[in-house]
């Protein structure tokens, strides 16, 4: 079959069904795929030498063959160090050294022939010529002559291996797609392509791949070649195009224009306890304006732990209800349910809202009653889990809904409650700082309203790092803080996100803890797998004071409110990313007192020194955001149930930020003000052919 880009992956030249499903597990699934699979790393081959020419201190590729191989042994322990002797058609020698690498002994048999790429050093003690861990490829007879120059010779791409399919496979495989293609058509607007003089995307792809012997090796390892540039301004272009073309389609939706008339602003008043900071303000106003216009509002609601986000919402939910609309507010825990629901009643009590909750935990005649009550509109605001979305229920008139810590929830979870009424508003809130290059992507058709500042009176938090040797200092340090008259928490990690470990952990230091260490004080224990009964009786008696100690696992992450816990014990902090650790952090300081995070750790890596030092000296969430992104990547950043980030195979949210920041601006001014419209139209068909499956664009059109 004659090939195109969409030809599947198996039906390529040199695959077939095993390397297909190497690919495949990669999400490799055709031409277009294995094309955007970029090089990971580049290597200057061409400078092949004979081994008779090779100097000390040069990188160089020599072509030679398997003389012999032995495994020296060492007194004192066992190196698994590989020694392999090549030669050449000139008879001298050179050799290559691999410690732990006891599989060669089945690789370089006598005879083979070998491509090796290295830096060649000269042994003084055997006074011979070595290469330390060379790169090297088994040349094999049976190689097709017009990929005998892919592999030495030139300036080499090295990929990520896909199951047992090699680097030197896949660079065979992506030249014959490149060689038989016709001539790939470039959906990149050319307008575009001139004014940033980027190259058409025959020419990118192929310097992607197989770049020119002249082109600086420093750039390509940089990821900032010609060809590398425009394959990441594309990746990234065409995502932001169909985040714009979402926007777009919101605000031509009929929205409700809610009233802002006086006796809206007088029930604000009403429910204010304080004065409001004067970003409660922008943002309240923000939110206000949106809510005010004939579009639905999308807008996301950032605020550090304690920053008064609730309040905020509050009053959004005010002009919702006085203007005879429902609220909805969603939250990814029964625990944090409860909170928004304890503080809400707290708050709008004055205004004698009738407020439903709906969990799973509930039994099927409470949950009927809510159900009844939100359907007939007796009730004006419903608080719950994931049960409010279920099929069954149904709003009498849902104006509003706000999702609560929306990393927790997938993209289609937050159109399932927006499907619960007739274009409602949406405000989306999140206590977990997103820096903005991820807010670019994971948010983009939302507005931002972010508030950065604290309520008055609130005290810093001191953090301290101890090692495990250091716990009976931690111990002696909360039950002062207890006699005191103040309460701790202690709280203990999953490990590989295994909540069963994690409980486990948590028990056995109850145990310990309540027995051993506090036989005097009053220790609680709360984790996930305990009834929901359990659950609230521990945590009232925590709230009320009975409980001076509490163990537990990181379901009290988010939402957990107790103004006289003072002390935040965080057991094997280095297995929490620092956003976690942030929230955690956020459970103390919520009084007048002054509050305390202890994290406790085992030896730590030269990473791990830096995560930790990187919480201990400082509390700007936003900060400790974008460290911790830095740090540890986008994915392990969000944890894997963030089912909001694309996955980019050439683009990376780091290192291309300022790429980021031109692709967005660029698909913002195409979508807003297109040179023609059958130009907009191509891009529309265009990102719906290509890209709704690979980055969740599902929503356009």
């Amino acid at each position: 079959m004659p090939l195109d880009l969409s030809t599947p992956i198996k039906f390529v030249k040199g695959v077939g069904p095993r390397r297909a499903a190497d690919l495949e597990g990669r999400g490799l699934t055709t031409a277009a795929d294995l094309l955007t699979y970029a090089p990971f790393r580049y290597e200057d081959r061409s400078n092949i030498k004979p081994l008779g020419q090779l100097a000390p201190g040069e990188m160089a590729t020599v072509l030679a063959e398997v003389h012999s191989l032995h495994a020296p042994q060492f007194h004192r322990r066992d190196l698994g160090m590989i020694e392999v002797i090549f030669q050449d058609s000139s008879s001298q020698r050179l050799t290559g050294k691999w410690f732990h690498a006891q599989y060669l002994k089945n690789v370089f048999l006598p005879g083979i022939r070998v491509s090796l790429f290295g830096k060649v050093e000269f042994d003084g003690y055997k006074g011979e010529l070595t290469m330390l861990h060379p790169d090297y490829e088994i040349l094999r007879d049976d190689d097709e002559e017009d990929e005998a120059g892919l592999h030495t010779g030139r300036i080499v791409p090295v990929y990520e291996a896909a199951g047992k399919t090699s680097t030197r496979v896949l660079r065979g495989v992506v030249k014959r797609i490149i060689d038989n293609l016709p001539e790939m058509p470039d959906a990149l607007p050319e307008f575009i392509r001139r004014r940033l003089a980027l190259p058409d995307l025959t020419t990118a792809l192929k310097g992607l791949h197989f770049p020119s012997v002249d082109t600086d090796l420093r750039l390509l390892n940089n990821f900032r070649s010609p060809a590398q540039i425009r394959m990441i301004f594309e990746e990234f272009f065409w995502l932001e195009t169909g985040i714009s073309l979402k926007r777009r389609q919101a605000r031509t939706e009929p929205g409700i224009r809610f009233e802002l008339n006086e006796r809206v602003r007088e029930q604000i008043k009403k429910i204010l306890p304080f004065k409001p900071t004067g970003a409660q303000k922008r943002v309240l106003g923000e939110i206000a304006r949106d809510m005010s216009t004939e579009t639905p509002m999308s807008r996301l609601l950032q605020g550090d732990v304690g920053s008064g986000k609730t309040i905020v919402a509050a009053q959004a939910a005010v002009i919702a209800v006085e203007n005879g609309y429902q609220a909805a507010l969603l939250a990814p825990t029964e625990i944090l349910a409860a909170q928004h629901q304890v503080n809400l009643e707290r708050v709008l009590a004055p205004l004698g809202y009738r407020i439903a909750p709906l969990m799973g935990s509930m039994t099927k005649k409470e949950k009927a009653v809510a159900k009844r009550a939100l359907a007939t509109g007796f009730a004006q605001i419903a608080i719950g889990t994931h049960a409010l979305l279920e099929e069954d229920v149904e709003f009498d008139k849902l104006g509003l809904a706000i999702i609560d810590e929306q990393h927790r929830f997938g993209v289609m979870q937050r159109k399932s409650l927006q499907q619960k009424g007739v274009y409602p508003d949406v405000l989306v809130m999140t206590a977990t700082p997103i820096p903005r290059t991820l807010a670019l992507t994971i948010y983009g058709d939302l507005d931002v309203s972010i508030i950065d500042e604290l309520p008055p009176g609130r005290q810093p938090i001191k953090t301290f790092h101890k090692t495990k040797l250091e716990l009976e200092q931690v111990y002696s340090f909360i039950l002062r803080q207890v006699q005191a008259g103040r309460q701790a928490y202690i709280v203990y990690a999953a490990i590989e996100e295994s909540e069963t470990q994690a409980v486990k952990a948590a028990q056995a230091a109850y145990q310990e803890l309540s027995t051993v260490v506090f036989p005097q004080l009053k220790v609680g224990l709360l984790h996930g797998k305990l009834p929901s009964a359990e659950k609230d009786a521990v945590m009232d008696g925590f709230k009320r004071g009975e409980v001076q100690v509490l163990v537990s696992t990181t379901v009290i992450e988010v939402g957990v409110d107790v103004p006289n816990a003072t002390v935040m014990v965080v057991e094997n902090a280095e297995r929490f990313g620092l956003a976690q650790i942030h929230q955690l952090r956020g459970r103390v300081g919520r009084g007048a007192d002054q509050s305390y995070c202890v994290l406790v750790t085992d030896k730590l890596s030269d990473t791990g020194r830096e995560r930790i030092r990187t919480l201990v000296e400082s509390t700007d969430g936003f900060h400790i955001a974008e460290m911790d992104l830095r740090l540890r990547g986008p994915g392990e950043f969000l944890g894997t149930k963030q089912s909001g980030l694309p996955v980019f195979r050439i683009g990376n949210l780091l290192r291309d930020q300022e790429i980021l920041e031109l692709a967005r601006e660029e698909a913002r001014t195409f979508v807003e003000q297109p040179p023609s419209e059958e130009l907009l139209e191509a891009a529309l068909r265009f990102v719906r052919e290509h890209w709704q499956r690979r980055y969740g664009l599902a929503l356009i059109g």
